[in-house]
């Protein structure tokens, strides 16, 4: 067997440099590149081969470890999973800050290769700078702590053990059951030491992604019992998009008139204005879906993983009489629910469902006209919430409905923590697959801007926009220096309403008078978090970095900056000043959160009360 000597670093660079996926007979290269920021745990082995034998890997300059890996993972979700980033740090705090993203990644099944740095594997200069010192365990370093937010996790001791490593973790990562965030540590001595590897690992290798197709047995036992129901409903997931199934969706929904609703991952799956959309079901759902949620006799999850928020804490589908068939190519998630597993590709499973269907002459139950007044309903409550008014500012409503109008059909949003989630799921008018990216899987404070990073890279010729809190801001912003060094253009649009007020809100619900929420001085007898808000200008702040940037407080300002903002050529901030708690909230949804038993506010054992009440009339499984 041919062998080549090379350094570990070398060696895992060059077999990335050679990875592709097939999916549907279009090949894709597997590894766009890889972010990083160095340090002395990979800046002399990694670091060392990028800058010399990087072959045709992008390397990109990461401001912040988290957020590097909210981008990567945005660009993998962008370009629908089939194209990745490769993310390296240094040991210890570097390495650490990793974590969170890690999971974020892992929970919304987006893959990213994870390459920290670790100790000295011979361990003679033991402790070093940085390293995590066990005394009960000394094979524990920090990369540990990546274990159980990784779907494959693995330590290279030895150069050799690099082989079968990088195989195992494409196969996690290519596996659209399976894939999710994968760490390979990579002790720093390790790094640095050659090998003579065989040739053969080097070569190019295509792993394809074939469509996984269910069983016809399974669709024959879907298919009999949803002929047997009357009012169905399908919860369309974000399988769907990872699929490419949207045409599907729509062509199964209308050959059997079945309203569709989305989770917050599944949105844009369907066109707003398609007359069987009824959009976000859920906690942060529309009241159209919420209802026809509550009366569903079957409901039909397509690449749903059936989070709390979709299932309104299990109390969403109300019937007894509901059952659930369930197409998800994790059959982890087709199982949920105790539903009728189709374990299958989303685009598969519903083009055999579809048939199998047509041939008992199935039909929805509704009547005439039921589901066009439901979202006729809607319609008009959305286009109410776009135009409140309030005298004391902006609505944070009407803010949405402004931008929504204003962008273009083909402009990507993304977004992930705070109130906005709930606004966008109940009102954002999505007419194209792909344009709206939120990450509520996690729903991870600081995702936002990396993310718009990330799918900016993913697809240029798109305008990206990152719909944040000032919270979410003040939590990381750093990629947006990323942006301007890269050349690539986002616009942020921030929303400030001084403070966590999203968190706020949940408390006031819940018997609290607010605490801790709120970004205010101290004030009072008792130097509470009471006094006035804080004067922060985020729009200098933006500027100070290189960004362009704008102010608006009324809905005139904002239409002007959002129409100055498209003409800049750089990465843009538009501040906006929005009245708190003008979100939206409710429309016959429930969220279970833990309320105190015991209190000294009156107000919180009422709450407790009511919590208990909902609790006794949700599902358990």
């Amino acid at each position: 067997m041919k062998t080549v000597r090379l350094t570990m670093a070398q060696a895992l660079l060059k077999f990335l440099d050679n990875q592709y996926v097939s999916v549907d007979g279009t090949e894709t290269k597997f590894v766009k590149g890889v972010m990083g920021i160095f340090g002395h745990g990979n800046v002399t082995g990694l670091g060392e081969a990028l800058e010399r034998s990087a072959g045709s890997l992008t390397f990109i300059q990461g401001k912040n470890e988290q957020g590097m890996v909210h981008a990567a993972a945005a660009y993998a979700k962008q370009k629908g999973r089939r194209q990745i980033f490769a993310c390296t740090s240094s040991i210890g705090p570097g390495a650490l800050n990793m974590v969170t993203a890690a999971a974020t990644a892992t929970v919304n099944r987006i893959p990213v290769l994870l390459l920290p740095g670790d100790n000295f594997a011979c361990r003679q200069p033991d402790p070093v700078l940085q390293q995590l010192e066990m005394p009960g365990d000394y094979t524990v370093s920090a990369a540990d702590a990546f274990r159980p937010v990784s779907r494959y996790w693995d330590r290279i001791s030895r150069p050799e053990q690099l082989i079968s490593a990088v195989l195992q973790a494409m196969r996690v990562l290519t596996d659209p059951a399976e894939t999710g965030a994968v760490t390979l540590a990579l002790p720093q001595d390790v790094q640095a030491e050659a090998y003579d590897y065989p040739e053969e690992l080097f070569r190019k290798r295509v792993h394809v992604l074939d469509r996984r197709p269910p069983s016809p047995d399974s669709i024959r036992r879907a298919a009999e019992l949803i002929a047997g129901k009357r009012r169905p409903l399908i919860v369309a997931g974000g399988g769907v998009h990872y699929s490419g199934a949207a045409g599907e969706l729509a062509a199964f929904a209308s050959a059997f008139g079945i309203p569709v609703a989305e989770t917050q991952a599944g949105k844009s799956a369907m066109p707003w204005n398609h007359p069987l959309a009824v959009g976000g079901i859920g906690v942060t759902g529309t009241l159209a879906a919420n209802r026809l949620a509550g009366a569903a006799d079957v409901v039909i999850g397509v690449g749903t993983r059936y989070s709390d928020f979709t299932t309104a804490s299990k109390s969403a589908f109300a019937s007894k009489d509901a059952d659930f068939v369930n197409v998800n190519v994790s059959g982890f998630d087709s199982a949920k629910l105790s539903g009728l597993s189709v374990t299958a590709d989303a685009k598969e499973g519903l083009a055999a469902l579809r048939e199998a269907l047509a041939a008992r002459n199935y039909c929805s139950g509704y009547d005439d006209g039921e589901l066009a007044a439901l979202k006729a309903e809607w319609d008009r409550e959305v286009d109410r919430l776009y135009r409140v008014e309030s005298d004391e500012g902006l609505a944070q409503t009407r803010a949405l409905g402004i931008i929504n109008e204003t962008l273009q059909p083909s402009d990507v949003v993304v977004f992930a923590a705070g109130s906005l989630p709930g606004d966008m799921h109940r009102l954002w008018r999505a007419t194209e697959p792909g344009t709206y990216h939120a990450e509520y899987g996690f729903s991870c404070m600081g995702y936002e801007i990396s993310g718009a990073f990330g799918a900016a890279m993913a697809e240029p010729g798109r305008g990206v926009y990152a719909a944040l809190g000032d919270g979410s801001y003040l939590m990381l912003h750093s990629e947006l220096v990323t942006s301007l060094q890269e050349g690539i253009k986002i616009t942020a649009l921030l929303f400030d309403n001084h403070g966590f007020q999203c968190i706020h809100n949940l408390q006031r619900d819940h018997g609290s008078d607010g605490f801790g929420n709120e970004f205010r001085f101290r004030a009072g007898a008792d130097g509470g978090l009471t006094g006035g808000y804080m004067p922060i200008d985020y729009a200098a702040h933006a500027r100070s970095m290189g960004a362009k940037a704008y102010t608006a407080r009324t809905a005139e300002e904002l239409r002007e900056a959002l129409r100055k903002a498209r003409e800049e050529t750089v990465s843009t901030l538009i501040e906006i000043k929005v009245v708190p708690g003008t979100n939206t909230d409710g429309y016959e949804s429930w969220w279970r959160v833990g309320v105190p038993e015991v209190s000294e506010s009156d107000k919180v054992l009422k709450a407790h009360r009511e919590m208990e009440a909902r609790i006794g009339k949700a599902k358990e499984m």
